[in-house]
């Protein structure tokens, strides 16, 4: 038996990605709390750390697939980090207009209209096991879009992953039964 005190417990991977995210206040509008993941994205160990669990979290959830589907452009970053890690392909669902060939669509709702998402409709070969990944979810509109442009190219959604989750605002919802995880979760707005 050791005489050493007791050293606090080492904390979660989620609680020190936690750490690094910035709340800012009434941007980019009056009311709405702004999740800032820049100073994660630019802390090495962190943005290691944030991924590395957020894969472990996919894998604990039982969530297989081929390739992940991301949208730009927060997205991009985590998607690749995770398809990178998994040596798995990544599609970019980009905002109309962007990509070279032909595409494939999905329109989703935002508080003042609709807005569009494409993928190459060659990216997301039929029958295909994709995983949605970004870096947030919140309201729900986009990852319903990225669920559905990939269901509208003939691959299955295997799945889908975020770093932060705003559960207050109910977005897992819109996903159905879809398996889907998140590394850290406000479920309040004051937070």
């Amino acid at each position: 038996m050791s005489d050493a005190p007791d050293s606090p417990a080492e904390p979660s991977a989620a609680e020190r990605t936690r750490g690094f995210i910035r709340t800012v206040p009434d941007f980019p509008k009056p009311g709405i709390s702004y999740k800032d993941i820049t100073p994660l994205i630019e802390d090495g160990d962190a943005m290691r750390s944030a991924v590395d669990a957020l894969a472990s979290a996919i894998e604990a959830a039982g969530i297989e697939y081929d390739r992940i589907v991301s949208a730009e452009a927060r997205g991009f970053v985590f998607g690749t980090a995770l398809a990178y890690r998994a040596r798995k392909g990544l599609v970019l669902a980009r905002k109309p207009g962007k990509l070279p060939r032909e595409t494939v669509s999905a329109s989703y709702e935002l508080e003042y209209g609709t807005d569009s998402l494409e993928a190459h409709s060659d990216s997301i070969p039929p029958g295909s096991s994709i995983l949605v990944a970004d870096d947030l979810l919140a309201t729900g509109g986009t990852a319903r879009a990225m669920c559905q442009l990939v269901e509208n190219a003939g691959g299955t959604v295997a799945g889908a992953a975020f770093i932060i989750e705003l559960g207050y605002l109910g977005g897992r919802s819109l996903l159905g039964p879809r398996k889907t995880v998140s590394l850290i979760n406000y479920d309040d707005p004051s937070e």
